[in-house]
């Protein structure tokens, strides 16, 4: 293999790996033998498992990132749950590499002490993938330039909603996963309605959205809800 080929083929393997356990649970010797090589090439092409853990990182903060790209066409809850269809495909595929990239990255062999380079590394690629996805939603409600400050704060509250939950979720899967999707979906609509009651610039923007929202779709299935459980 050429130079970048074999990168490309550890960086695969080892995202893989770290796809089924944590990062501090996989060795080098075993990236090796997947990879069907021996361990002194591995260093060859990286200088030791946290520089290869973050080029497999990026490859996964990458992939995470395309999964909030989404056709700003048909109604938003409609889009929202593709969106979140795609995330919970990442978060189910990539399960404990996903616990350990929200939650700081992995530990440095001698004594556990966690790299400041890995933090450091873990925290901006979390960060890039946040904006991407903020990013993403704002484009979705048709926000052009500078997003209303309210709605900024609903849209990235609900970025920590969605990671937390998926972390949660991870831990057992003790709710259905479609219907933790459909629960996120309406969970934004839950809290942006909440800030529009207190912003009429927001408020004309949610009223604009949810026009073109179908009678079956997960926001009007919200508002049917909290009818009900309002009435005595």
């Amino acid at each position: 293999m050429g130079v970048e080929e074999r990168r490309q083929q550890l960086i695969g393997v080892a995202l893989e790996l770290f796809s089924r356990r944590s990062p501090d649970e996989v060795s080098i010797d075993e990236i090796a033998a997947r990879a069907g090589i021996s361990r002194p090439l591995v260093y060859h092409y990286f200088p030791g498992k946290l520089s290869l853990y973050e080029a497999a990182l990026r490859r996964a903060a990458d992939d995470l990132a395309s999964r909030f790209t989404e056709p700003q066409e048909g109604p938003l809850g409609s889009r929202l749950r593709r969106v979140m269809a795609r995330f919970f495909d990442f978060v189910d595929e990539h399960g404990p590499g996903f616990a350990a990239l929200m939650r700081g990255g992995p530990a440095v062999s001698a004594g556990g002490a966690r790299s400041m380079s890995a933090v450091s590394t873990t925290h901006a690629l979390i960060d890039s993938v946040r904006q991407v996805a903020c990013d993403q939603m704002l484009s979705h409600m048709g926000v052009v330039g500078p997003a209303p400050v309210r709605l900024e704060l609903v849209v990235r509250s609900w970025i920590s909603l969605v990671e937390s939950t998926a972390l949660i979720w991870l831990d057992g899967r003790r709710i259905p996963r479609a219907e933790l999707e459909a629960q996120l979906v309406q969970d934004f609509a839950a809290l942006a309605a909440v800030a529009a009651a207190r912003d009429e610039e927001l408020a004309a923007l949610l009223r604009d959205l949810v026009k073109g929202e179908p009678g079956d779709g997960p926001f009007t299935d919200l508002a049917t809800r909290l009818i009900a459980l309002a009435s005595p």
